[in-house]
């Protein structure tokens, strides 16, 4: 049974609810618990820890299994096998950046401009000071517990941040000269772990299931009916992720017709299909799709 570690934080509701559409619901006696359950036969223990500490816990084998994200497996070194992105966030799938900043008004276009003793704020450290090793400049790095955007220029020269659009440090009144690292989410194991069968099978099946979540996300079934002779005329206009399904009606009616669309396109797909002929339209929510 695998021993697993999710995120607290930031990450931490995104997690649960993308666990509970995966039916791998984690319970615990309260929302400040950090151990927990997942009622399946896969999974013997559940922790809920700061993202920061997940690489190293699992590289250590404390855990087999863990979601974290790529800038802290960077900023910690750990030794992990990368079974893949888990691309969601707390509010959106775009990945965050691990960038350098430093005041609009700065004549600093790029790192190859910053002078050697930049005195540097940052949460991720150890990244930062391999970053300006291998531009060749000399570094003052200070960990920033918080607030890094506000420490320019009174207290250091420039910042490595995290960021999503760049808009918190243009409100700030920073710019971006550099992107050190770019980061999603990622299903992080054990390598000790991954190398036992037993339990790589039943990583690769629990990261089955999360997939299939995601790939499902924003996507909807259609179903409709269809005379033979306007069969045609739908399925020119009819998006789907392969083919459609198109089977028969009984004693030769028509066909029905399924596929799988985007959410996004159904305000304008479905009055098209009815316009061309299509009945019996229905829209279906999908909780899983696993190729």
């Amino acid at each position: 049974m695998l021993k697993l570690v999710l995120p607290k934080g930031s990450l931490e509701k995104a997690t649960l609810e993308l666990f509970e559409a995966a039916d791998l619901k984690v319970s615990r006696d309260s929302a400040v618990q950090y151990k927990a359950t997942i009622d399946d036969p896969r999974v013997g223990e559940v922790r809920i820890l700061r993202p920061q500490e997940i690489p190293q816990y699992v590289a250590d084998g404390l855990f087999d299994l863990g979601i974290t994200g790529r800038d802290w497996v960077e900023e910690t070194s750990s030794k992990v096998e990368s079974l893949g992105e888990l691309r969601y966030s707390k509010a959106t799938t775009n990945p965050v950046r691990i960038v350098v900043g430093v005041p609009q008004d700065s004549p600093v276009e790029s790192v190859a401009d910053l002078p050697h003793g930049v005195k540097v704020s940052s949460e991720y450290p150890e990244l930062t000071r391999r970053f300006f090793a291998d531009k060749g400049i000399e570094a003052d790095i200070r960990l920033s517990y918080g607030a890094t955007e506000a420490k320019v220029p009174d207290i250091v020269d420039c910042i490595v941040d995290i960021t999503e659009t760049g808009r918190a440090l243009r409100a700030a009144g920073l710019k971006i000269i550099d992107t050190i690292l770019v980061s999603y989410t990622e299903l992080v194991a054990n390598p000790v772990s991954w190398a036992d069968p037993e339990k790589a099978h039943a990583m690769r099946q629990l990261r089955t299931l999360l997939e299939g979540v995601l790939e499902a996300r924003g996507k909807v079934l259609v179903k409709l009916n269809i005379p033979a002779d306007r069969l045609g005329a739908v399925i020119e206009i009819l998006p789907s992720m392969k083919s459609p399904t198109v089977n028969e009606l009984y004693g030769g009616a028509g066909y029905a017709v399924e596929t799988v669309v985007e959410k996004r396109q159904i305000n304008v797909l479905i009055p098209a299909l009815s316009d061309a002929g299509a009945t019996d339209i229905i829209e279906l929510p999908i909780s899983k799709i696993v190729h």
